[in-house]
């Protein structure tokens, strides 16, 4: 059974960060492109960013091209999101998920992804 759990999400003012953490289990971590993906109040999920199986590929979506990094430790089996200049906007719940097959880029599609973790809210204030 795969599991996703994220963490560090929070409460903080515009311009300041968080770091965003998804630890995966019960799937071979290292071959799978990991996703981070957020839904805010109201809208529906949107892609953020997804990084390959041994991180050499990673892509954002425009929004938050150059203030958000994504990157993974395969041996924690984690992925983390470096989130930088946070903006109101950035309000949501943030999700992490795995893509459905091994060694493959995907796309920033919801569908590629067939395990989610439940997300962790963060909100940022004006």
């Amino acid at each position: 059974q795969v599991q996703l759990v994220e963490s560090g999400g929070g409460l903080v003012q515009a311009g300041e960060s968080l770091r965003l953490s998804c630890v995966a289990s019960g799937r071979t971590f290292d071959a799978y492109t990991m996703g981070w993906f957020r839904q805010a109040p109201g809208k529906e999920r949107e892609f953020v960013s997804r990084i390959s199986w041994r991180g050499g590929t990673k892509s954002y979506a425009d929004s938050v091209q150059g203030r958000f990094t994504i990157s993974r430790d395969n041996a924690k089996m984690t992925v983390y999101l470096q989130m930088t200049s946070l903006k109101p906007e950035d309000t949501a719940i943030y999700y992490c998920a795995i893509l459905k097959a091994p060694y493959d880029l995907g796309s920033p599609v919801s569908g590629d992804y067939d395990y989610w973790g439940l997300g962790t809210q963060v909100t940022v204030s004006s």
